[in-house]
């Protein structure tokens, strides 16, 4: 991945801005709207472990969905889409990278598929990027699934899909990122 490593969690709300953000930045992908939504958080709350943490701002995302405010909805969305395209060669976080790098050994027509439905998905969702915690799948499965998920074109479902993805993926970063 990359030489971050997280700070004792005990530390995290005495920690400067730009190092919380830096936090933020590593567990889910860098991104103001999400700095604006939860850096004071992690500087007002004292979280147990880096799993609290993540589901406090997760209950911050999910929020922000069940909000009737179009503003509140437009900054998740904001959020959502902070997340690099699957299988998208130019990733700019190293997190994302190392995740990714798993979906990039197909062949070219994979590849042109997969780039299809990355368009395809964001047409059905427009302001979304499509979220999924690889987690060791292959490149047809998770395909299989960006399928599913366009075909029922739900925007309510897709963005709390979403945020599972996100908090499930900012999950398994802490434990890579922990001394």
């Amino acid at each position: 991945m990359s030489g971050f490593q997280l700070p004792p969690i005990s530390d995290v709300p005495a920690l400067s801005t730009v190092e919380r953000a830096g936090i933020l930045d590593a567990l889910f992908e860098p991104c103001t709207a999400l700095h604006a939504l939860s850096l004071e958080l992690l500087h007002t709350e004292k979280f147990e472990s880096y799993n609290d943490l993540i589901a406090s701002v997760g209950v911050q995302l999910t929020d922000l969905s069940e909000s009737p405010s179009t503003s509140d909805t437009e900054w998740l969305d904001k959020i959502l889409g902070a997340h690099p395209r699957l299988g998208e060669k130019k990733v700019d976080s190293a997190q994302s990278q190392a995740e990714q790098a798993q979906l990039n050994t197909g062949g070219e027509e994979e590849a042109t598929k997969l780039r299809n439905l990355n368009a395809e998905y964001e047409k059905t969702f427009p302001g979304l990027k499509y979220v999924v915690f690889v987690n060791g799948r292959s490149r047809p499965v998770i395909m299989e699934n960006m399928r599913s998920r366009i075909d029922r074109g739900n925007i309510k479902l897709e963005r709390a899909e979403g945020i599972k993805a996100m908090c499930d993926i900012a999950a398994d970063r802490a434990v890579k990122l922990q001394p």
